[in-house]
């Protein structure tokens, strides 16, 4: 798969993205990590990457970081409009959930090698 066609969006310190990007590497495909931290995606590009994945926002949601808790975010997102939770995701990259893999026919969040592999290959 061309490089062009990948966007692979990490945090550098997290070692499930380093993971990620070392499975990405063994499958020929040196696409370099967008760093969620300082290019954080727009509400824009999430909207999009939401509806082409056909998963449920919340999905999309890092749950288990320290903002998600300290903005109370497991409460908050059932009252929340799709728009408040883009608007949300986009205000900080780690809100959502990494790594992300986005191919012209998929797009996944979080790394499980399985879905990977065969995201790969399509």
């Amino acid at each position: 798969m061309s490089n062009k066609d990948v966007l692979f969006i990490g945090y550098p310190k997290c070692s499930t993205c380093q993971k990620a990007e070392k499975f990405l590497r063994a499958h020929g495909c040196d696409a370099q990590m967008r760093d969620i931290k300082t290019e954080k995606p727009t509400a824009d590009e999430l909207r999009v990457w939401h509806e082409r994945s056909g998963l449920p926002l919340k999905r999309f949601f890092n749950t288990s970081g320290m903002i998600y808790r300290e903005l109370g975010l497991k409460d908050k997102l059932p009252e929340m409009t799709e728009e408040e939770q883009y608007a949300v995701l986009a205000s900080d990259g780690m809100l959502v959930k990494r790594p992300l893999l986005i191919t012209k026919d998929c797009v996944l969040t979080g790394f499980r090698e399985k879905e990977w592999a065969d995201c790969m290959t399509k």
